[in-house]
């Protein structure tokens, strides 16, 4: 199965943000791809955060999604994206997968972006700490995990755990000082450690570094951007998923479990 991971700079008008995602899932599409993994906040973006993503949050049978899988249904691919979800006061910061057939799996956001200055617990409301989702892709098992999640370990073992061979991760790696290399070397560890594939989709600046990539379970990376707008792409095969894990059993060795912290 061909992924690709497409960057772009969301804005404040989602249908502007839906023509681009469908420009940018066709040059993949075209390109072989049948899943397409999309940033962070791929609805609406702007900064700094605040009361404007309430104001554009939608649910999951809202304008954007619905244009999304209209996207999914006419190429004959699975999207993955950020959405602004509709969550009372304020909202959930959800990854979404859809095929033509409709929603695949949602993840909310779990660890929010209360660091290096941010708080995005002042707007978001957490994701529950419920047990991963994992669809199917072209024989393919995939599991969501968002931006911030890559700093925390558990999260992506979690993952692991639930059957997954590749983690799909819309991201808004805000810029900064060492962020580039934190993102490369987390995101890379992340596939390590839990021998599989990982698909990160970043926005491009000004809110994010870009830098998307695709790593595989040896921690080779297969792919990746830089700064501007695009799409790269990578082979994933659940073979060399279970080879990894023969010649590196780490996940049959360890000698501890995750169990949420309440």
């Amino acid at each position: 199965m061909q992924v690709a991971v497409a960057q772009f700079a969301p804005g404040r008008d989602p249908g502007a943000n839906a023509g681009v995602l469908r420009r940018l899932a066709t040059e993949a599409r075209d390109e072989g791809a049948e899943l397409v993994v999309f940033p962070e906040y791929s609805s609406f973006f702007e900064a700094p955060m605040g009361p404007g993503f309430a104001e554009h949050a939608e649910g999951l049978d809202g304008p954007f999604t619905g244009s999304v899988r209209a996207v999914a249904a006419e190429l004959g691919v699975t999207v993955v994206f950020g959405l602004v979800e509709r969550a009372g006061e304020r909202f959930r910061n959800a990854a979404v997968a859809v095929d033509g057939s409709g929603v695949l799996a949602v993840y909310r956001k779990t660890h929010l972006y209360d660091a290096f200055g941010a708080r995005e617990s002042d707007w978001v409301e957490p994701g529950p700490l419920g047990d991963p989702e994992v669809f199917e892709v072209a024989g393919v098992r995939v599991g969501l995990q968002t931006c911030y999640d890559v700093r925390f370990p558990e999260v992506t073992r979690r993952i692991a755990d639930a059957g997954a061979d590749l983690v799909a991760v819309p991201a808004d790696w805000v810029p900064g000082p060492r962020k580039i290399p934190h993102w490369r070397t987390l995101v890379t560890a992340r596939a390590i450690e839990n021998t599989l594939y990982i698909a990160a989709a970043g926005q491009v600046p000004p809110g994010g570094v870009g830098t998307s990539l695709i790593v595989d379970p040896r921690g080779d990376v297969l792919a990746e951007l830089g700064e501007l707008p695009g799409t790269a792409f990578a082979e994933v095969d659940p073979g060399l998923v279970a080879d990894t894990r023969r010649v590196n059993p780490a996940l049959e060795l360890r000698r501890y479990t995750v169990v949420p912290r309440a």
